[in-house]
């Protein structure tokens, strides 16, 4: 086993491990089934990379974004460390190679999503592994108390009975004493071992405004507070409108949503990362896996759907432990279109019904069949199709993943990828036989490696370039070669797509359980209307409401949000106290003043708290009037 503070220092060029990560680690390293709870920044990632670097063999992650998968990976080869993903995106052929390379290769981690886990091709390759840890992210996903369940995350128990001998760890940002306690359940702990950080973020201040005109009051913030930024909307049509209007008021600000095509996406974060961008106005689609240290402020124009993914978006501001703003803008129409979208994010079970029947219907599916296949899919379409509400058809189709018929995937653009089937001797011969592709082949091998090992991402643009052509072109030769069997060839990919996990029924017989939907429900409601009374509240300090809400409940009043900050100008508190009555100490050992003086020569406190105190000092006898009515301390 190789030492921990060597693989953190040689990987990660740090010296020491933050708070909690080394106790996390030594205890995974001890075989111990554990749950890391690290709020927004803390350093997730390094409490399951490094022991499995220490260690012989492989780690499998479970995550269920693809986006945060695809940049870990990244972010490891990047290290030196080899590490592979796989999702339900990919093509059989590409994920029997990826496998392979875990089985015999040096690869140390695979990144799986959960959907994958029950198919036989993942089972059969992961009894072959060494596997020294499996890592589960996003963990409060496998709990139908979270705010986020994720039906595709009960199948992560089933690792158990095939891995029964290797630890797990759980990690999340948020999560309930109720999740908590079910996560542990779910995922089979041998016995319950939490370690939890403190959610408090003593240099984030929360603000709630409640604002009429919040597009005005947001200049006002970007005005005073220079630095970046990241400004949260509900739908992809506000974040061009709010960043149209900061940039109309010469403020340096771009949108961002998951509508846009990848280059715009990339180059949209990249500007905000690097400073070129001030403010960044997104949709949820942005942040997760972003790590910007130096963002001074979070803004939600919009009221969120849960504290959990408030949490989770405001933390991401000052991370890098300087002083930072968590600011809600809210008003009584917020409330108002928050309850609206809870309800319909419940459609009737009868609508549910229909939606699946439209499915199979669009993908024409006949009954019993249907069962493993992958489709593509475009809710515009299939909406305009059979004329219905894409907000519905959304939800409707959230129902039927939970209770296992379906399985849907984000809509993350895949890049095209190649990989040659031929050797590097009958590749030759083919060149000799194909002299117009001798060149493009050779091409293809001076710009990408590995090409005859694994599936390799590729560039049809660079391409054409190289050989002054068109990327239709280019694609062309790419697929001429894919016919031929020289290589084979992935296209780019960037379509959600739905899974049938089972074969397809009359939707009469569909049974959506009476008894989860009514529970869910309550359970939406219960969370919005905690997020309603954190917006509404006006006596209790924003962090202890926030604390609370996690399990957190014998914490100081923060005293810098809003309540407290108003708080604060009415009450007089004990650490106040002292330092204005230290104050005045230190001013009347040196002479007497009169009242007026001495109140304009402190420094601590304001106007009426300074005389307050003054006044407590004389009635507990420690000053008094000399006979020339100055003060002085009292013998």
């Amino acid at each position: 086993m190789q030492d921990i503070h060597n693989i953190l220092k040689q990987y990660w060029g740090f010296q020491n491990f933050r708070p909690l990560q080394e106790n996390i680690i030594q205890s995974v390293l001890n075989g111990n089934d554990t749950l890391a709870l690290l709020p927004t920044g803390g350093g997730k990632s390094i409490c399951f990379q490094v022991p499995a670097l220490a260690n012989d063999g492989i780690c499998i992650v479970i995550s269920p974004l693809i986006a945060l998968m695809k940049d870990q990976v990244e972010s490891l080869v990047n290290k030196g460390i080899k590490a592979v993903s796989i999702t339900s995106n990919m093509q059989r052929r590409e994920i029997d190679i990826a496998l392979d390379n875990c089985v015999h290769g040096n690869i140390k981690f695979l990144y799986l999503s959960p959907e994958r886990l029950e198919t036989d091709i993942v089972k059969v390759r992961l009894l072959k592994m060494k596997i020294n840890l499996i890592a589960i992210d996003e963990a409060h996903c496998i709990s139908q108390w979270g705010y986020d369940f994720r039906p595709s995350y009960l199948k992560i128990e089933n690792l158990r009975e095939l891995l029964p001998n290797v630890p797990v760890l759980a990690l999340t940002a948020t999560a309930t004493e109720d999740v908590i306690k079910d996560i542990q359940k779910k995922l089979r702990f041998k016995k319950e071992l939490v370690f939890r950080k403190s959610y408090e973020r003593k240099n984030l201040s929360y603000i709630v405004l409640n604002e009429e005109d919040k597009l005005a009051r947001l200049v006002k913030i970007a005005t005073n507070l220079k630095g970046s930024g990241i400004v949260y909307v509900r739908n992809r049509k506000k974040t061009h409108e709010v960043a149209g209007y900061l940039a109309s008021n010469k403020i340096a600000a771009d949108f961002y949503h998951a509508g846009l095509t990848p280059t715009m996406r990339d180059q949209k974060q990249s500007n905000w990362m690097q400073n070129k961008t001030r403010i960044i106005v997104c949709t949820n689609a942005f942040g997760m896996g972003i790590d910007k240290s130096d963002v001074d402020f979070v803004v939600h124009i919009d009221l969120p759907n849960t504290l959990e993914a408030y949490f989770q978006e405001a933390g991401r501001a000052g991370r890098n432990e300087q002083k930072a703003f968590s600011i809600l803008l809210y008003n009584n129409n917020d409330k108002i279109e928050l309850q609206r979208n809870v309800e319909l994010s419940f459609p009737s079970i009868e609508e549910i019904k229909q939606t699946y029947q439209a499915l199979a219907n669009y993908y024409q599916l006949a009954t019993g069949s249907g069962l493993g296949v992958t489709f593509n899919f475009d809710i515009a379409q299939f909406c305009d199709t059979y004329n219905l509400q894409a907000f519905t058809v959304f939800n409707c189709l959230k129902f039927i993943e939970r209770e296992g018929y379906i399985s849907t995937t984000e809509a993350i653009f895949q890049p095209s990828k190649i990989k040659f089937e031929l050797n590097r001797d009958d590749l030759y011969k083919f060149q000799i036989a194909s002299p117009t592709f001798d060149t493009f082949i050779k091409l293809l091998l001076r710009s990408y490696s590995a090409l005859f090992d694994n599936f390799v991402k590729i560039n049809e643009f660079d391409l054409a370039k190289k050989i002054n052509s068109s990327r239709d072109e280019t694609i062309k030769k790419i697929n001429y070669l894919h016919q031929h069997k020289v290589l084979t060839y992935i296209p780019q990919n960037e379509a959600a797509q739905i899974t049938f996990e089972r074969e397809r029924i009359d939707s009469k017989d569909i049974f959506i359980s009476n008894e989860n939907y009514k529970l869910l429900k309550q359970r939406a409601l219960t969370r919005m209307e905690a997020v309603i009374n954190y917006a509404e509240s006006a006596n209790q300090c924003r962090s202890r409401i926030l604390l609370s809400y996690f399990g957190e409940n014998n914490v100081d009043r923060c005293n810098q949000c809003d309540v407290c900050l108003e708080e604060n100008k009415k009450t007089l508190h004990n650490d106040e106290f002292e330092k204005i009555s230290t104050q005045i100490k230190e001013l009347l050992a040196v002479h007497a003043l009169s009242i007026t003086n001495l109140v304009n020569a402190l420094t601590e406190g304001n106007e009426d708290k300074r005389i307050r105190t003054i006044q407590w000092l004389i009635d507990n006898d420690q000053l008094k009037y000399n006979d020339e009515t100055l003060l002085v301390l009292k013998a």
